[in-house]
């Protein structure tokens, strides 16, 4: 897969063979080395399920699977919510790059593999991207005191 930025993958449709089955509506990354390893996929029916990426093709405009089997049902995609960090949750949290504040987390650029390549942030100058790296950290979310 080529690069491509999390808000436009999130922006195809799931087709297979041309017939629209979903959309997607959050990317789920991997806890461990932060990649992307799935899609929250809403469907016709208005059921959400999980589409591993590795199972989707960018065509075009859309993204191609060969057969409906290869999205799991609502009990897969909640074990894979347990076990994933949604984009949708870090966004806006603060990121730290070589330990100093880089700005929010406005979205991630994902590689072959699901890999992340970039982190997008948001600045008071605007939009800036950063090469994905061990320097690069996601604030934890912020807790009350209550």
């Amino acid at each position: 897969m080529s690069p491509i930025r999390a808000d436009d993958l999130l922006a195809l449709p799931v087709r297979l063979h041309g017939i629209q089955l979903g959309r997607p509506v959050d990317v789920l990354l991997d806890c461990e080395d932060i990649r992307a390893l799935g899609l929250d996929i809403r469907c016709g029916d208005d059921v959400h399920r999980f589409l591993p990426l590795p199972t989707a093709s960018v065509v075009a405009d859309e993204l191609a699977i060969s057969s409906p089997l290869v999205m799991l049902e609502e009990d897969e995609l909640a074990f894979y919510r347990a076990r994933t960090f949604s984009l949708a949750e870090l966004r806006g949290r603060p990121v730290e790059h070589g330990g100093g504040s880089a700005g929010t987390l406005r979205d991630v650029v994902i590689g072959a593999f699901g890999a992340i390549v970039e982190v997008i942030v948001e600045t008071d100058s605007g939009e800036r991207r950063l090469a994905y790296d061990e320097t690069v950290r996601f604030a934890p979310e912020s807790r009350s005191a209550a």
